[in-house]
């Protein structure tokens, strides 16, 4: 009893101080804001002296943000637009960096078991299963799969990770085209792209996997290097070692974009048959789209 009342006691003063820095932070950051805004109405008029010491001063203001990012990391936090759809006003912040490692470790983990389920799921699909049920069991696991990397990636982007926006937005798209191929009924058409499609399927599994060990690796040595933390899922600068993987894996990602554009064109082509009636097959444009949007970033950091 007494144990329980102490840590009640504790947990409300956590509280109290998560909310005494919150406020603080918040307060800092307007401040900041006014005098960025300051500086940068004085920058055009400004000497050469002021000029070099506005340059220092902006320095020190995103030092000071990424102080707050870093701390912000520890503190509760309203969820954003999605997070709120999803989950409703639940507090995701993990307290420790136990936590959001293992966190981190589950996120990695979870990739890595779902894409070995996918690539065999697509193997049984293209050779062995030749039922409808089949694909569309197939097709639900690809929409899961990519709604719940995209609520993973939120809670993990609510704890500090600075993962890409774009990197996010691609798993978006994922799940919208995962679910068109999902409500494709069974006909002719859909006959005439299956294969390919789950030939695709197998192949970028495949190359998903060789990223999975290219990414691990890379953050594994920049953390040992205390370059990077425990949440990061991309690379922000790009270290001349990371080349002798990425030389490797390279071929295997340019490939896989020029074969998503190789399903854009048969899917086009599939459009202006006399038996086309259905409207899943106009989304080769969104084929195109995710192609011309992620094929530079893609390949950025290997991911």
């Amino acid at each position: 009893s007494g144990l329980q009342t102490l840590y009640r006691q504790k947990l409300e003063e956590l509280n109290s101080l998560q909310s005494v820095c919150s406020g603080c932070i918040n307060k800092h950051k307007r401040r900041l804001a006014d005098l960025k805004y300051n500086l940068q109405r004085h920058k055009h008029s400004a000497s050469l002296g002021e000029s070099d010491l506005i340059q220092q001063i902006d320095g020190t203001i995103k030092e000071r943000h990424n102080v707050f990012f870093d701390m912000e990391a520890y503190l509760p936090k309203k969820n954003g637009l999605y997070l709120n759809l999803v989950l409703g006003n639940v507090n995701v912040t993990l307290l420790s960096n136990q936590a959001k490692f293992a966190y981190k470790d589950e996120y990695e983990k979870f990739k890595l078991y779902l894409t070995i389920i996918l690539l065999l799921g697509a193997i049984a699909c293209r050779f062995v299963l030749h039922y409808r049920v089949t694909d569309e069991v197939f097709n639900f696991l690809l929409v899961w799969y990519y709604c719940t990397l995209t609520i993973r990636e939120s809670v993990l982007i609510s704890n500090g990770s600075r993962i890409k926006g774009w990197w996010v937005s691609h798993h978006y798209v994922s799940t919208f085209l995962s679910g068109v191929m999902l409500t494709w009924p069974n006909g002719l058409i859909y006959q005439m792209f299956r294969n390919q499609f789950l030939a695709f399927s197998i192949y970028q599994s495949c190359v998903q996997f060789l990223q999975y060990y290219y990414q691990s690796g890379c953050l594994y040595r920049l953390r040992a290097l205390g370059e990077r933390n425990h949440l990061d899922l991309t690379v922000e600068g790009f270290q001349s070692w990371m080349w002798r993987g990425l030389t490797f894996l390279l071929p295997f990602l340019f490939f896989g974009h020029f074969w998503q554009l190789y399903n854009a064109i048969t899917l086009f082509g599939l459009s202006r048959h006399e038996a086309c009636k259905e409207w899943q097959v106009l989304y080769p444009f969104s084929f195109f789209c995710k192609n011309l949007f992620f094929i530079l970033l893609d390949t950025n950091t290997g991911l």
